[in-house]
């Protein structure tokens, strides 16, 4: 069974954005991080079991880059924790779904991850994370 892990918003100014969720959501972002091979810089917020994760491009050929610069800011993708991500990404492949990864990659939080492409998820991007236990 899939657990909402996060939600992901693609924004312009983390700064501006930052201080605009914490007065949504009345706590302040506990984490932020810069994960380079994405050309990212993410910021977390606790919300109940889940998290707020945004999103601001470091470089102007990352896929945040191109998303706001295409779609505008707004949500980007929503994320789901699993058990065993490599077992959940055969699974999804055998099911007819097209990965935008072959093998999972070490992404922000301390997670795994891969993408589900969004024209096989009704045109949702779907990330599938777990945690790394070292």
């Amino acid at each position: 069974m899939y657990k909402l892990e996060h939600i992901g918003i693609a924004v312009k100014d983390m700064e501006a954005s930052n201080e605009l969720f914490a007065r949504i959501l009345g706590v302040a972002p506990y984490k932020q991080e810069e994960v380079a091979s994405e050309g990212v810089t993410t910021s977390f917020f606790r919300t109940g079991d889940s998290k707020v994760e945004l999103l601001e491009a470091t470089r102007a050929d990352s896929a945040i880059a191109k998303y706001i610069e295409k779609r505008g800011e707004g949500m980007h993708h929503v994320a789901f924790e699993v058990e065993d991500i490599h077992a959940e990404m055969e699974r999804l492949r055998s099911a007819g779904f097209r990965l935008l990864n072959e093998e999972p990659k070490r992404g922000a939080d301390n997670k795994l991850v891969c993408f589900v492409h969004p024209k096989t998820a009704n045109g949702v991007l779907v990330e599938l994370c777990q945690s790394i236990r070292d």
